[in-house]
């Protein structure tokens, strides 16, 4: 199925059933599987066969549309997540300890920022954040013999900043480390992080993959590029025996594989972040659109931008989708299909002038949620970024009187005018 072109994938990926199975991936709501000996439940358990056996480490519905996110990201394994949070913390957590260090951009969402660089420095991991617009020069500075990776966002959540993929994956590699892009906004439809050098993607499925606001997820896929094992003193935890599992050393054992099967075996055993199967099911419903949605995001999106940028009473409109956005020119190498339904704008009159044009939508939403099917809008400043401090908030990108507004996939012409009325109160 990966050899198929992306919407293919969208629809019919990650599960192929087999004569009289279902059609559709089947929801496997049990936590438990049943088998006709302990020598078979014993060499699961050791990691001698594959199998399922309890709903924390796998299950067939949570892997069905893990694969199906692998396939469109183009990776070799993946797994899925019950948060976004929980697939960042994941990907991180997995290969960096405490003693370790992190370098991530600054331009990333506000709850990744807090988990970074306060909650994973209470585990003593600690991090440098950089300006997405650091020279490769003055970004090789920032590594340390300790660091043990490098970590982004495709499009920055609120600011909508693109990360130069390349840029820091060179670097990153230069240095003998990996680089994990959160791929969430624009989607594996408008870009493939992969292509560009990155090591590792996250998503937060709850967004634009869901598309219906229905189930929180994540999901983290491996590209399979990454040789842990030239690097084994850094990496310990993937080239060396797993106590825990009878001395398994995961590159020798899984191969390309490695770094997920560590993630499920050993922080999903001990941490236990899954999703319901029933919340994957969603998902995977929602996959099956994915490929169209984000084309009328995208469409509604610009086409709003537009509009905003010719109104009086907005004094700034940052898409990219915009020929004189200052990310215009790295949309043409990293999104040149698109880049999401999600607009940044100021409103005339600052932080109180945004607080009452919101106040004033009536088709658009004010929920603290962003990428579904629903146009939705919300102030960063005082609600996801809000344990941000002024100097934090400036270098994430967050200005007091930045609006995010999702767009969603009504009609066009009801959104412009319900903006319009709004902006006029």
């Amino acid at each position: 199925m990966s050899n198929y072109n992306i919407n293919t994938i969208c629809v019919q990926g990650g599960y192929e059933p087999k004569n009289g199975e279902a059609r559709v991936v089947p929801i496997v709501q049990s936590t438990t599987f049943k088998y006709e000996s302990s020598q078979q439940m014993g060499d699961l358990f050791d990691l001698k066969e594959a199998g399922y056996f309890y709903t924390r480490l796998a299950n067939p519905t949570n892997d069905a549309v893990a694969n199906k996110i692998c396939q469109l990201e183009g990776g070799v394994a993946a797994i899925l997540t019950s948060s976004g949070q929980a697939a960042n913390f994941y990907a991180i957590l997995n290969i960096a300890n405490a003693g370790d260090h992190v370098i991530a951009s600054s331009a990333i969402y506000g709850g990744t920022y807090n988990l970074i660089a306060k909650t994973m420095k209470t585990m003593g991991i600690e991090t440098s954040f950089v300006d997405p617009d650091i020279s490769a020069w003055e970004l090789e500075a920032k590594f340390k013999p300790n660091t043990k990776l490098v970590f982004g966002e495709t499009l920055s959540n609120p600011s909508l900043r693109i990360f130069d993929i390349e840029k820091f994956a060179n670097v990153a590699h230069k240095h003998g480390v990996p680089l994990i892009v959160d791929n969430t906004f624009p989607t594996p439809i408008f870009c493939r992080p992969f292509e560009w050098g990155a090591d590792i993607v996250t998503h937060s499925t709850t967004k634009y993959m869901n598309g219906s606001a229905n189930a929180v997820g994540g999901a983290v896929v491996d590209s399979g590029n990454f040789d842990w094992g030239k690097y084994s003193d850094k990496f310990p935890g993937l080239t060396t025996p797993d106590e825990t599992y009878h001395g398994t050393v995961y590159t020798k054992s899984f191969g390309k594989a490695a770094y997920i099967t560590r993630m499920t075996t050993n922080l999903m055993r001990d941490l236990g972040s899954i999703p319901s199967p029933q919340n994957s099911f969603y998902l995977g419903f929602g996959l099956e659109t994915l490929h169209l949605r984000m084309e009328r995001h995208y469409e509604n999106a610009l086409a709003l931008a537009k509009y905003l940028q010719r109104h009086p009473k907005v004094s700034w409109v940052s898409f990219s989708g915009l020929e004189n956005d200052s990310q215009h020119e790295m949309a043409k190498k990293y999104l040149p299909k698109g880049s999401c339904g999600v607009i940044s704008f100021g409103v005339v009159g600052g932080r109180e002038a945004a607080v009452k044009f919101m106040d004033a939508l009536r088709l658009a939403a004010i929920v603290t949620h962003v990428a579904d099917a629903r146009t939705c809008v919300l102030h960063p400043a005082s609600t996801t970024h809000r344990q941000m401090n002024d100097e934090e908030l400036l270098a994430a990108g967050v200005s007091a009187d930045l609006v995010r507004m999702s767009v969603g996939i009504e009609d066009i012409r009801d959104l412009i005018a319900d903006v319009e009325q709004a902006l006029e109160k």
